[in-house]
This record gives C-alpha cells, sequence and structure tokens, in this order.
C-alpha cells in the first residue's frame, strides 16, 4: 500500500463542495470515481481542508492509499485523464509516508478572496469572483481587518452549521489589497471555522463601501454573536490557495 499526496485544482461552480454528498456530485466524487477507474480499487480521498458549494481551490492538498504499483506522475496522468471534462485537475503527485495524513499533519491554510469593483458586470470572471459595483475603500478594510488577527473568539463568524468544538482561533493574517479593479482578500490560519473566511470578507466590505466604521468589526467581534454579522460574502469570490505541512520545503 502506497500513500499519495495530491495537489488538486478545481473550480467549484459545478459541485456541492469537496466532500461527497448524497445528493449532489462533489469534487471527492470525481475523484475516487477518477482512481477507482485507474486502479480498479475502491479509494477514499483524504483533504487538508472541506470546500462549500462554488469555493475553488488552487492548490488543495488530499492524500489516497493505493495497492496497485504506479508511478506518481503516471498516476497524475491518468487521473487527469479519466477526469476530463470535469473542471479537476491534479497538478501534482508524490509518495509520502505512511503517517503523513493531508488533514491531520497540515500546519496551516491560505485562502484568497477576489472581489472585482467596478460598475461593469462580470463576464470572464462571473462565478470565480464576488462582483460591487459600489466604490469599495480598500484601505479602510485593510485597518478593519486587522482588529481580527490574533487569537479570539469568532463565533459571529461561524456558521450556525459549523462542527468545530471551540470557536477560538488563531488567524495569522488577514490582509487586503487593491490590484487594479480588483480588490483581494488574503487570510491564513493553522485552521478556519465553517464560513469563516467569507463572514470576515463580508464585513470588510460593508466597511469598503462606507456602510460600517472601522472599529464596527472589532465590535462585531466582540458581540459573539451570529446575529452581530453584517454579511456573509457569496462563495464564487472565495479560494483555497495552500495548505501547509511541516515537512514542505
Amino acid at each position: 500500500m502506497t500513500r499519495f499526496a495530491l495537489t488538486i485544482e478545481f473550480d467549484g461552480g459545478p459541485f456541492c463542495g469537496l466532500q461527497r454528498q448524497d445528493h449532489s456530485p462533489s469534487v471527492q466524487q470525481a475523484i475516487e470515481e477518477a482512481a477507482h477507474a485507474v486502479t480498479g480499487e475502491d479509494i477514499t480521498l483524504h483533504s487538508a481542508g472541506r470546500t462549500d458549494s462554488g469555493v475553488h481551490a488552487l492548490a488543495m492538498r488530499s492524500h489516497m492509499d493505493i495497492e496497485k504499483d504506479i508511478q506518481p506522475f503516471r498516476l497524475m496522468e491518468a487521473l487527469n485523464a479519466h477526469l476530463r471534462p470535469v473542471p479537476v485537475a491534479v497538478i501534482g503527485c508524490e509518495v509520502k509516508p505512511d503517517g503523513w495524513h493531508a488533514r491531520f499533519s497540515c500546519v496551516g491554510r491560505s485562502y484568497k478572496y477576489r472581489i472585482r469593483n467596478r460598475r461593469a458586470p462580470l463576464t470572464i470572471e462571473k462565478g470565480r469572483a464576488w462582483h460591487i459595483a459600489r466604490d469599495c475603500d480598500a484601505g479602510a478594510m485593510h485597518e478593519a481587518a486587522q482588529h481580527l488577527v490574533g487569537v479570539h473568539d469568532f463565533t459571529t463568524f461561524r456558521s450556525a452549521h459549523c462542527q468545530a468544538k471551540d470557536p477560538v482561533k488563531t488567524l495569522d493574517r488577514l490582509d487586503v489589497s487593491r490590484e487594479g479593479d480588483a480588490i483581494i482578500v488574503r487570510a491564513a490560519a493553522r485552521s478556519f471555522l465553517h464560513h469563516q473566511v467569507r463572514s470576515m470578507v463580508g464585513c470588510l466590505a460593508l466597511v469598503g463601501q462606507g456602510q460600517w466604521r472601522t472599529d464596527q468589526v472589532a465590535e462585531a467581534l466582540e458581540a459573539k454573536d451570529r446575529a452581530a454579522l453584517g454579511l456573509n460574502a457569496p462563495p464564487e469570490g472565495l479560494y483555497f490557495v495552500a495548505a501547509h505541512y511541516e515537512d514542505d520545503d
């Protein structure tokens, strides 16, 4: 039995999310079916994180255990051949020790959220960014974001369906910058609560549009109450960027 670590890129639009669901197609289902076609084995995919319907990934880390004797490059090529035409691609594959786990060995995760801030509707990026027509002050958004960095009880910014036992998380980074008519929010932490990034971005967008003061984000945080949340940003602007491990170069 060999443990293969995969790096996966996907467009979340057609899926109910990464994790397998009974009622809708998922990224996990697509990859597991491709792996079965390649190996003839019933294989379970384990991933560094979960993503909601519509959320994308640039480099999700996952692993699967395979009995078949196959080289990593050949496995990657075979999986991609069977994944066509769904918008999922394996962009990296390597062998890992048995004790390595895509989820439990992960020591950090990073996301970015993409906002297109322009009057014109989206065409090429429709479904891949949040369109906000009203002018946003990215500087004010970044200032407000710094209230959330550090160790906090993020109850306000967690989904009502979040299964995490503890709402206290350490947010290592939350930066906002403007790149032309795009506003990029970058977040990094060891782990996140369900909907945490989208909830934080939604409140920062209210600040950017002048509907909230910068310190209202801190007030929402201190409330420790989901009712204090101003807005949950839509899923299509969110990207899982990377999972980090102690054995990374």
